[in-house]
């Protein structure tokens, strides 16, 4: 009964209540337009990081990950690779040998970071064969093979099929110097990453430093991003003398990201609800002062004031959620549109891949912000109603009959 009154009245001025509605819908769907795109820029930056070279779990000696030096490796690794291999969820392994050195061109030279994998091994974890924009990942035949970054290549003044002269200590501490041929180039969502990153195969560095295979990181892949934690748990008691870390301690950035995205956001549309809080509290205190004359024959005849109070509450409770629930289904239905087909920036992509940003970006929310968004919006009528309310309950019912 209650609520069928308070929606009657509602209706009574139709462009009123139409244009507070329309104002509510508008400013929850940009905002959740808004904060989907910044969403989506958050999941790209983890994401990419995380495919491109992370994956989800390292591990590491105890010492490498301080002075990274090339006689630091990771003790009886390959009985801990098949250890890895038998443990659920984890979809991929990839040991890597990795070594500060540098590279030379015939002109210049730069730092790099040389990393040695096993190519096909290296697919299931990470996703730089997916990246080569020129020749290949790795070729069957041939020795000193090195596939390097586009960035890297430019600073270099190298190209397909040019050699670069790589350098660096060897574990008895002597310079090994080492020819590649270039065959393949990579760009990834960082420039950062392909100016300082190259790949060779494993066992043309074990050649060059005259080893048996030795490792310094060995990289998890896990099937889905939910059971990082559990496994993560596991490989840190289980290998309590070496370094296991997942990759919000590799990137601690990224952890503090992920961690405060969903708060800074909730934040942003709290502002937005602030502001319309002013516009529904208007609407409504319009409402009250147009029917002083009907709340005072309504108490007249024996409707209690907390009955008027609720009226007024359940009207403002009303509007705003039928307008929020409109704003949220519009909104859900652009971010799904441009999720699946992505938004291209292609033209601001030299500044995005410093901060990893793919140039095609894809708004995403999670389900549960717009069931905080909701409670939300319930919070702001309630509160947009409180004024317009006490104003209504305080009419003196004699006087307020007399007045229109």
């Amino acid at each position: 009964m209650l609520f069928a009154l308070a929606w009657r009245n509602i209706w009574r001025n139709k462009k009123r209540s139409l244009i507070i509605m329309a104002a509510i819908a508008v400013g929850l769907l940009c905002g959740l337009f808004a904060s989907s795109v910044m969403f989506g820029m958050g999941d790209s930056v983890i994401n990419s990081t995380i495919n491109r070279d992370l994956g989800h779990i390292q591990i590491h000696s105890a010492k490498f990950e301080d002075d990274k030096l090339i006689t630091d490796t990771i003790p009886d690794a390959g009985q801990i690779i098949k250890n890895l291999g038998s443990i659920k969820n984890i979809v991929g392994i990839t040991p890597r040998i990795v070594i500060e050195g540098m590279g030379s061109s015939a002109t210049t030279s730069n730092g790099l970071r040389i990393v040695g994998i096993n190519p096909d091994e290296e697919k299931t974890v990470t996703s730089i064969h997916n990246q080569i924009i020129e020749g290949k990942y790795f070729q069957e035949k041939g020795r000193n093979q090195i596939i390097v970054g586009q960035k890297l290549a430019e600073n270099l003044g190298i190209r397909l099929k040019s050699k670069i002269v790589l350098s660096f200590q060897d574990l008895d501490g002597s310079i090994i110097y080492g020819a590649f041929r270039i065959v393949g180039i990579f760009k990834t969502e960082s420039s950062v990453f392909d100016k300082s990153n190259v790949f060779i195969r494993q066992k043309d560095i074990l050649s060059l430093i005259n080893s048996k295979p030795i490792y310094h990181e060995i990289v998890i892949r896990m099937n889905k991003a939910q059971n990082v934690d559990s496994v993560y748990s596991n490989l840190k008691t289980e290998y309590a003398n070496l370094s296991v870390k997942s990759w919000k301690e590799l990137a601690p950035e990224l952890k503090l990201m992920d961690e405060m995205m969903g708060f800074q956001l909730n934040i942003f549309l709290g502002i937005i609800l602030f502001a319309l809080l002013f516009g529904i509290t208007n609407t409504m205190l319009m409402s009250v002062m147009e029917r002083v004359r009907e709340f005072g024959v309504l108490m007249a005849i024996g409707m209690k004031r907390r009955r008027v109070f609720s009226m007024i509450i359940v009207e403002t409770v009303s509007l705003s959620i039928v307008a929020a629930v409109i704003g949220m289904i519009i909104a859900a239905l652009l971010i799904n549109y441009f999720g699946n087909q992505g938004i291209n920036l292609s033209a601001f992509a030299e500044g995005m891949s410093a901060w990893s940003i793919s140039p095609i970006l894809q708004p995403t929310l999670p389900i549960n912000f717009y069931i905080s968004i909701t409670i939300m919006v319930l919070i702001t009528a309630i509160l947009s109603a409180i004024y317009p309310a006490i104003k209504a309950i305080k009419l003196i019912p004699a006087q307020a009959i007399r007045t229109y």
